[in-house]
């Protein structure tokens, strides 16, 4: 296991959605959109805090209409995240969520309008140090481009982006993202790389529509993961036909497996045989499910037999290895303790909770020496 990745990220400029850095070497921030209706104020507060409980960073809001902007308002107010609009067509709804507090907002400027509003848009987001995130998707290519290309294509998706960039450009504003969407894994990635040399501003990846929970995360897995290895990217959402609390927990997954965030539980199970003294599957089911609320760093074995359960868990933080008569736990790469299979999970739950507590303390001591 990697104390630190191997990846060296792509330089950016930085940005700030709200209170979080992106770009310029700031941790890979973890956003998803909530599937609410905006007008239920309620439903969507309630939202929003799941996506912040399993650590989402960022949470996207679309608000398609002026009503939808004054909900936004109230759910503004009621929540610590920062906040994207999702707005398109209607530049006066971009107006009006500046003034309410957005964090950033999401628009093309191609489909905003004439310039004058394209420019009182830019002009409230500088006014109120606000973030815009260009999104360019293969499913509504302007009209031209489609034309010229005959079907999206990379080139299609980065010439459409360098447009909406140009209209920021010409009204000197560089606080801005950029994404360049498409559901099919190959497209998306030979545009990121192309835009990636092109400008110097944050990059905001995912594969579009990747499909569902399965499906989904295989795909944007292996996508966002070409881009993540190359160092590209400075904010991800796994777009997932799934309730958005999936999308989070993908994303930090994807991201602890390269090494570029280390939020909450990495674990390290065994796939089980019949050499297993435990079931490690209900086991690890159980963990995880128990264990959603932890969002200290840990890296916890679970392996079921004493093949390899040894040597991970003497890798691990606390590891897990089955044995017989009892299974056997490590703590810090040495035996600790052993445990009986009829309260294995409770046990279990309890040690890696008191080593958390452990490493909180230790973390909160080197901050009081001033270390």
């Amino acid at each position: 296991m990697h104390a630190s990745s191997p990846i060296t990220r792509r330089q950016s400029r930085q940005i700030h959605v709200g209170s979080v850095p992106v770009g310029g070497g700031a941790p890979i921030a973890v956003q998803s959109m909530t599937n609410t209706d905006t007008l239920d104020v309620d439903a969507t507060v309630a939202q929003v805090r799941q996506l912040q409980d399993v650590g989402a960073d960022i949470v996207r809001v679309s608000v398609p209409t002026m009503d939808a902007a004054e909900a936004f308002g109230r759910i503004k107010r009621e929540v610590s995240v920062p906040l994207v609009a999702d707005i398109h067509f209607d530049y006066r709804i971009a107006l009006r969520v500046a003034e309410l507090g957005v964090d950033c907002l999401r628009i093309n400027p191609g489909n905003i309008g004439r310039e004058d509003r394209v420019q009182a848009v830019v002009s409230a987001a500088r006014d109120n140090g606000i973030p815009i995130r260009i999104g360019v998707n293969a499913g509504s290519l302007e009209k031209d481009l489609q034309k010229k290309y005959g079907e999206p294509t990379p080139e299609a998706l980065v010439e459409s982006a360098m447009r909406h960039i140009d209209h920021l450009d010409r009204l000197d504003f560089p606080d801005f993202k950029v994404s360049v969407k498409a559901s099919d894994v190959f497209m998306a990635v030979a545009a990121y790389r192309q835009l990636a040399t092109q400008i110097e501003q944050p990059l905001h990846l995912g594969i579009t529509e990747a499909g569902g929970l399965r499906s989904g995360t295989v795909k944007s897995s292996i996508g966002l993961g070409i881009l993540l290895m190359e160092g590209i990217g400075d904010t991800i959402r796994v777009s997932l036909a799934a309730d958005p609390v999936e999308e989070i927990k993908v994303g930090y997954d994807m991201l602890k497996s390269l090494g570029l965030r280390s939020k909450g539980i990495n674990f390290i199970a065994c796939p089980s045989c019949s050499r297993q003294n435990f079931d490690v599957i209900d086991t690890m089911n159980a963990l995880e499910e128990r264990l959603e609320d932890v969002m200290t760093p840990l890296n916890v074995a679970v392996i079921g037999c004493v093949v390899n359960g040894p040597g991970e868990a003497k890798e691990a933080d606390m590891g897990l290895t089955g044995g017989d008569p009892n299974n056997l736990v490590y703590i810090d790469g040495k035996p600790a303790s052993k445990l009986r299979n009829d309260h294995l999970v409770d046990d279990l739950e309890a040690l890696i909770r008191q080593k958390v507590r452990e490493k909180q303390q230790a973390e909160q001591d080197v901050i009081a020496r001033g270390d």
